[in-house]
């Protein structure tokens, strides 16, 4: 119900901003790991999305399975949950690089193209005959359903909770990357992995690094959006997967930082869009603001050498 004197598109321009900002958090926690194989292989790992996909069904098995909910309280409980998930995908990917990437890593880039869709064909299936191919349901307990009233608007706690998770989980990666010594070897590689072997890196255990921390980082944002949305589904790795790789190239692909503005925007765009033009045209909007941004901004919008990205 309208209140005396309430600015209504004041508010629901809000309303929506604070959804943009949610979903585009959790575009750019996947992001991130595109941005960073690529950056480091020069590789687009199409298997990213399903990795997604598994962090968001791995969430609501533990979740139902554990019921520590019940013991500890929602949010400790999501908590813990959270971090076994990021380490379970973590070691998905490290699999998965090992398994897929690294026997093809001397081979022509179609070679590891090709690898790369197998797996994530493989992957989807392999979700879809274990869980099912119908929607599945996050526990209703595990979910925030608290509004708070920022400023006179009501935001679900749940937007806010999930735009700052992943602001902490980036601003993680990015000073990660850039202070620490294994950021350092990290970035070695992205430049020239000749170089860095001649400097004593372990240009393997780099590259499996990498691929432990991405997939990580996309299964959180995975179990993110089951928390978010209450509803998952086994082939929703392959849209997300897309409109976090849009992110990736608007920001600038191999870009950390780029990731997480793109990701951003994109989510912002998205919400806007379905709020203002059509729902039914939100995922166009994705790909639109892709091809404006290639238009007048063709290496993206922080885009520069990778050698100085990553």
């Amino acid at each position: 119900m309208r209140r005396p004197g309430e600015d209504v598109p004041m508010i629901e321009f809000f309303q929506q901003l604070s959804n943009g900002l949610a979903v585009g958090g959790i575009y750019a926690l996947v992001a991130l790991g595109y941005t960073m194989v690529y950056g480091v292989l020069k590789l687009i790992n199409f298997a990213h999305g399903e990795l997604f996909t598994l962090g968001a069904y791995l969430g609501m098995t533990l979740l139902l399975s554990f019921g520590l909910s019940g013991i500890l309280g929602p949010l400790p409980a999501v908590l813990i949950i959270f971090a076994m998930i990021t380490g379970l995908v973590g070691l998905s990917g490290f699999v998965l690089e090992r398994a897929a990437y690294r026997p093809l890593r001397q081979s022509n880039r179609l070679a590891a193209v090709v690898s790369a869709l197998g797996a994530s064909i493989f992957l989807q299936n392999a979700i879809m005959l274990f869980y099912g191919p119908n929607y599945q349901v996050y526990p209703e307990e595990t979910r925030v359903t608290i509004t708070l009233s920022v400023l006179g608007l009501d935001i679900p706690l749940m937007r806010i909770l999930l735009f700052l998770a992943s602001v902490l989980l980036m601003l993680a990666m990015y000073l990660f990357i850039h202070k620490t010594k294994t950021g350092t070897a990290i970035r070695a590689v992205a430049t020239d992995q000749g170089a860095a072997r001649l400097m004593g890196i372990d240009v393997n255990r780099i590259i499996s690094l990498v691929f432990m921390i991405g997939p990580g980082l996309g299964g959180a944002a995975g179990m993110l959006l089951g928390l978010y949305y209450g509803q998952i589904r086994y082939d929703m790795g392959t849209l997300y997967g897309l409109k976090a790789f849009t992110a990736a190239i608007i920001g600038g692909i191999g870009n950390i930082p780029g990731a997480m503005l793109g990701g951003i925007l994109l989510g912002v765009a998205e919400a806007m869009g379905a709020a203002y033009v059509a729902p039914a045209w939100k995922d166009a909007f994705a790909f639109l603001v892709l091809i404006v941004i290639l238009i007048f901004r063709p290496t993206g919008l922080l885009g520069e050498r990778v050698a100085d990205k990553i």
